[in-house]
């Protein structure tokens, strides 16, 4: 240990110390579950990011809270488990893939189903290698030796096994569904494949009349061509103008069908005529409004756009060429009554640019209604999922307990495959694990499964279920926390639960941890279009991982946004510089001490009993706090921990002793250092692994790394109330003579008289002993400490607990300014007097308040009594 100044560089380098040390934590497998018996289990699954891209801030920060907590379960004495894998993202990474392909002037039908999913597999290749060095940047304790992906062999057996089971079970069907169509390359879109532009378009105004002759309706559309498969008109049940119409029927124009008038909540009174056609096979809305009111569904089109045989005269035309016919038609049938010019948002498939179609299609469906309440009634039992903030909760069951059908098919062909087969001459359905045996007879599906279908098995699929024998399985399910942002409660969150209540019958994760967004410091969200997004990794390039992980843990409240701040992550900077430099002292001055060596045992000043009281004051509420999820004020308390009292306070203390003769003090200062230093290294690890590594391989530490270190336990012996209460008392006397010194710019070189009146006795007893801190940092000519001194005339003055400060500082002051200033501390206690006055006259607080609290509030008043009287009795001498 002699030449710990060589090992820890002068200058704080966050690049240099990060170098390499994630490579050796991984060398030592010290992230890697044991199955120890002895130890209680702790696991945490990572939300698998996409495999499309690299990672932004939300992930960082999302990964970074989870490292947090399983660090610190680690040092708490936990087998940890903290799974890493990716998502294959169906719809998100097929698009990418057609992109590059569009690139090279090619289709994914030119490649055909199996060379295109090579070409898929080779991107998820590259792009998960990208995202396994971003998390080695940003420092995560992964255990990559149970590393998962959506479409590897085993979570591709457990969604099989989970869909066959709901089918039989009758909890899977097929039905018709509107989806998002390309009639250029005739295939369903997903909603990310349709970018929306504003169009000059029409509102086409038409009247309906009634069945029978008593007169007409008003409706109006955008899309005229779709009235052919109109088969009703929708009404709003509470509309005074319309509800004596609801039962009648209407004639379909040119078609000459006769159609009902519904009534329906959805329909909007105040737009337009309040009255709306409703072509249940074009139209997602109108596809719901047919449903509840058993409506046909009437397809008028072809999948190239063209009318079909239901158009009637129509028949071949193109859906465009189709809407001029149709309108002229209506205008001489006297229909169509106006043409109202109107910007409005369509949809464009976003690989051949045509205008996409909503269209009545076949899809797989989840009958959600089951499932859902399984869910909802687990939340009143009390092994339910917590929500952190609870007030998310609320969101979630609002959400299940309005739960619709869920669309689990999508025409793709990267992701699961449909474990369906169609028989070729029969039509019939057959669905299982495996293929039929007679496969030349029979044709899968071709759709693939919705991402979220697979990723909502994530916690018990990545243990191995569904042979439940697996060890993993039984012993590190269900998950302990579950972190997440807010935005993905309904599509993630609410699937986990209930397909894990469904398929294990225990809920997947004891508590959720919800956060917000990363938005920019003007609190916008990131976009590309604002080209406000930051790169994580140029960030960690700058300022090194350790403080953007303490900002982006520490940066706001759970539930609540974080707005990102580059002066934010660089006042982390400073802080972990401030420790580096706290820590470089500490060492040089360690003298070769080991860690057998360390002994509290000897005398401790009054510095040593205090920090070592608020170290121990430090375990408590960081361990609270933490387990609360409560990182924000976790931040906090170990900022003000380090930097003002260890660094600022503690540090300048003990140079006393480390620089003075008395070799057994100097011993104890060094051990105190080490103690403080090893234990705040600990504390601060989850938050900043790197450089508390660093630091804590240069002390006198037992053990092989921080990351299995032990996490620090409060020691009850090593406190000491009275000693912190007696070094307050010195802080207060040396931080009010630094103020009064910088109020009259009398810099601490220049030796001045210092006279100290104290309360009492036992105050001016504790004075005396601490003689050597008040001289070497007030730097006094004289110091005069008494029960009963004397307001010297001319001086400045300042009240602390316990005692009164004078200053005589003859030709350095106007006493009119002092006045001035001493009244203005009047008000200032004055005020604290009536604040803390009316509390306790309110009879509620003290009959309801601990009575702990109420104990702290009349010292409180005591202590501004006080303060206010001796700044009284200054004021009065100074005006005499």
């Amino acid at each position: 240990m002699e030449n710990n100044e060589l090992t820890m560089p002068t200058k704080y380098d966050p690049q240099a110390i990060e170098q390499g040390r994630y490579d050796w934590w991984i060398k030592g497998k010290f992230f890697e579950a044991k199955g120890d018996e002895s130890k209680a289990p702790y696991t945490i699954v990572i939300p698998p990011p996409n495999v499309t891209g690299k990672l932004h801030l939300g992930h960082a920060w999302d990964t970074t809270l989870q490292d947090i907590l399983t660090r610190m379960k680690r040092m708490q004495g936990y087998d940890v488990l903290w799974l890493p894998g990716m998502d294959h993202a169906g719809i998100a990474t097929q698009a990418k893939v057609e992109q590059k392909l569009r690139e090279e002037g090619k289709t994914r039908y030119d490649l055909g189903r199996e060379k295109f999913l090579e070409e898929a597999w080779k991107w998820k290749e590259e792009y998960a290698q990208f995202i396994r060095q971003q998390w080695a940047k940003l420092g995560l304790g992964l255990d990559y030796s149970r590393e998962r992906f959506t479409l590897d062999e085993g979570l591709s057996k457990a969604v099989r096994e989970v869909f066959v089971t709901l089918y039989n079970k009758g909890l899977i069907y097929r039905g018709e569904y509107i989806i998002n169509w390309d009639p250029d390359t005739k295939t369903a879109l997903s909603d990310i494949e349709v970018v929306y532009k504003d169009v000059q378009g029409a509102f086409y105004h038409m009247k309906y009349p009634l069945a029978d002759g008593s007169g007409h309706i008003e409706i109006a559309t955008t899309r005229p061509e779709t009235m052919l498969g109109d088969t009703a008109v929708a009404v709003h049940p509470e509309d005074e103008r319309y509800k004596h119409l609801i039962g009648k029927t209407v004639i379909l124009p040119i078609v000459g069908r006769e159609i009902p008038i519904v009534g329906d909540d959805y329909v909007d009174r105040e737009f337009g005529s309040g009255a709306v056609k409703i072509t249940p096979a074009h139209d997602p809305n109108d596809f719901e409004i047919g449903n509840r009111h058993h409506l046909e569904r009437v397809l008028v089109m072809n999948e190239d756009g063209t009318m079909n045989d239901l158009a009637g005269k129509y028949k071949g035309m193109d859906r465009f060429e189709c809407r001029k016919q149709i309108v002229k038609d209506l205008q001489e049938a006297g229909v169509l009554f106006k043409i109202e010019e109107h910007m409005h948002s369509v949809g464009h498939s976003e690989r051949s640019g045509a205008v996409v179609e909503p269209y009545l299609s076949t899809q797989w469906f989840v009958n959600m209604q089951p499932l859902a309440e399984k869910a909802v009634a687990l939340q009143q039992q009390e092994g339910k999922v917590h929500f952190v903030p609870d007030r998310f909760e609320k969101t979630y069951l609002h959400w299940m307990e309005n739960i619709r059908d869920w669309c689990i098919s999508r025409q793709l062909w990267w992701g699961h495959r449909i474990p369906a087969w169609y028989h070729k001459e029969t039509g019939e359905v057959f669905v299982g694990l495996e293929a039929p045996k007679d496969i030349e007879n029979w044709e899968q599906d071709t759709d693939v499964l919705d991402t979220w279908f697979s990723s909502a098995l994530w916690p018990f699929s990545t243990m191995g279920w569904p042979d439940e024998e697996t060890a993993d399985f039984k012993r590190y399910y269900p998950t302990a926390a579950l972190v997440t942002g807010y935005d993905i409660i309904f599509f993630w969150v609410s699937r986990m639960i209930f397909q894990g209540l469904e398929f294990t019958g225990e809920r997947p994760f004891k508590d959720v941890l919800i956060h917000g967004l990363v938005r920019d410091s003007e609190g916008r969200k990131m976009s590309k279009s604002l080209g406000n997004g930051v790169d994580p990794m140029e960030v960690i390039e700058k300022y090194g991982a350790d403080s953007l992980r303490y900002f982006l843990s520490t940066g706001s409240s759970p539930g609540q946004d974080l707005r990102f701040s580059v002066e934010k992550v660089e006042s982390v900077w400073n802080f972990a510089n401030k420790i580096w430099n706290a820590s470089r002292f500490a060492l040089m001055n360690m003298n070769g001490l080991t860690h057998e060596e360390i002994d509290l045992s000897g005398e401790l000043s009054v510095a040593d009993k205090w920090i070592l009281t608020r170290l121990n004051e430090t375990i408590e509420t960081v361990t609270k706090l933490a387990d609360r999820y409560e990182f924000g004020e976790v931040g906090r308390a170990l900022y003000n921990f380090i930097w003002d009292e260890f660094c600022d306070w503690y540090i300048e203390m003990a140079k006393l002793p480390l620089y003075g003769e008395d070799e057994a003090a100097k011993k104890t200062t060094r051990s105190v250092l080490a103690y403080v230093l090893d234990h705040t290294m600990r504390l601060l690890h989850p938050f900043m692994p790197f450089i508390t590594e660093e630091i804590w391989q240069n002390l006198p530490h037992s053990g092989e790394t921080i990351v299995t270190a032990s996490w620090p336990q409060v020691r009850s012996e090593l406190s000491d109330e009275k000693a912190a209460n007696d070094m307050k008392l010195l802080v207060d006397i040396i931080r009010s003579v630094r103020n009064i010194r910088a109020e009259v710019n009398t810099p601490l070189s220049k030796k001045i008289k210092l006279v100290i009146k104290a309360k009492d006795e036992e105050v001016l007893a504790v004075l005396e002993e601490n003689r050597s801190y008040l001289e070497r940092f007030c730097n006094p000519e004289e110091l005069v400490l008494s029960t009963d001194a004397a307001a010297p005339e001319k001086a400045m003055t300042a009240v602390v607990t316990g005692a009164e400060l004078f200053l005589p500082l003859a030709g350095l002051i106007n006493i009119e300014e002092e006045i001035a200033r001493l009244e203005k501390e009047w008000k200032k206690w004055n005020s604290e007097v009536e604040r803390v006055q009316k509390k306790l006259s309110n009879e509620r607080f003290v009959s309801k308040a601990p009575q702990k609290v109420v104990e702290e509030e009349r010292a409180k008043e005591n202590d501004y009594l006080e303060k206010r009287a001796a700044v009284e009795a200054r004021i009065k001498e100074l005006k005499q």
